[in-house]
Formats: structure tokens, sequence, C-alpha cells
């Protein structure tokens, strides 16, 4: 099986890169195969146009770029997002990511007068965010609670995707990184071990 792990930061000694490399060591020691897309250095455009919504509006195809991302998912047996959080959420170059790749027509089916069709309910998404702050300032302000209704919720179930891994790796910039990058090869190992058993759960 194949994973594809998208990272966005634009250091590539950066913790995340780190924890992102960890993740795939830890698919291969798992027999699996794994694709980075490092959107920071493949310069990926993450503003949302005028032609991005004409392909919302199924009045053109994707562009190149985005059908580019597209044709990487769909290789993949599982999406793993590796970001630092930025202002209680995700950079905005994954955002944008998301904005353009998760399109109508390709993530989901919707319009004026058609239901809403989930398209992604094959993909399994494991979110792996890395935060400066401790766990105790998360639960006082509920900001992990806020990010998991908006990115696990609102941008992956809206598109039928099943969030297996919803990691938050804190005090990055005091902790010892030793112990996220363990963490990281571990989330790496069981990455279709999990996927395998909600798939055996699913067809019970």
């Amino acid at each position: 099986m194949q994973a594809l792990i998208v990272v966005a930061h634009p250091d590539p000694r950066s913790l995340t890169h780190g924890v992102a490399s960890h993740v795939a060591e830890g698919v291969s020691a798992g027999g699996d195969s794994f694709e980075i897309a490092d959107l920071a250095a493949e310069a990926f455009d993450p503003r949302f146009t005028a032609a991005d919504i004409a392909v919302h509006l199924r009045e053109a195809p994707p562009t190149a770029d985005v059908a580019a991302e597209q044709a990487r998912i769909d290789r993949a047996d599982a999406l793993v997002l590796v970001y630092p959080v930025y202002w209680w959420s995700m950079p905005g170059l994954l955002k944008g990511w998301i904005d353009r790749v998760f399109a109508n027509g390709w993530a989901y089916d919707e319009g004026p007068d058609t239901r809403l069709v989930k398209k992604l309910r094959h993909l399994s998404v494991h979110l792996v965010a890395i935060g400066g702050a401790n766990l105790r300032t998360y639960a006082r302000h509920g900001y992990f609670g806020a990010m998991k209704t908006q990115i696990d919720h609102g941008m992956f179930d809206y598109c039928g995707a099943r969030v297996l891994t919803s990691e938050l790796l804190l005090q990055s910039e005091t902790q010892d990184p030793a112990s996220h990058l363990d963490t990281a090869r571990a989330i790496g190992r069981g990455l279709f071990e999990a996927q395998r058993r909600s798939e055996t759960a699913n067809a019970a």
C-alpha cells in the first residue's frame, strides 16, 4: 500500500520535515511505500483564483497543477498531512492546497439543484500537527476541539474521507524532539494497520 505524505513548511531542517520523514520511515518499516509532497519546495501556488472558481462552478476542468495533485492522491491508499500549527490552524500553504485540490467534481459533487455526493469515501486521512503551546493551553481555550471541528469534520468529512489519526505534537519548541520523532515513526508503522482495521469494521 502507498501513503502520500504532504508536508507544509518552508524550512527543510524544521521539526515538521523531521516528523514527515519519520512517518515515512515507519511506513517503510511496515513494508509499504510512500511519496512525499513538499508543497514549499515544489512551489505549489495556494491562491484560489478565478480559474478555481470556474472549476468549482463546473465551467472548466482543473488546471494542470491541481490535476497533478489529485492524481497523486488517487494513487495513494492513505493521505498524511504533516504541518505546524499557525494561529490555531494549518498554514495558509496547506489550506490553499486543500481549497484548490479538493474541488467540486473530484472530492465531492454539488450543485444548486443537486444533493451533496461525497466522493472520497475510499480515502483515509492521518493528520499530524506540530504546536508550540502545551496541552493545558489547547484544553483551556478549546483550540484542539475547534481544529478537529474545522479540519477533521468540516474539510474531510464533507468529502467523505475518514480521518483515522488526528495527532497533536505539542511543546515543539521546548520538548526534546526525539519523543515526537518516535511518535511519528509509530504513526507511520501503524498507518495501514489502522486502515485495515477500519476496512474490516466497515465490512462487518
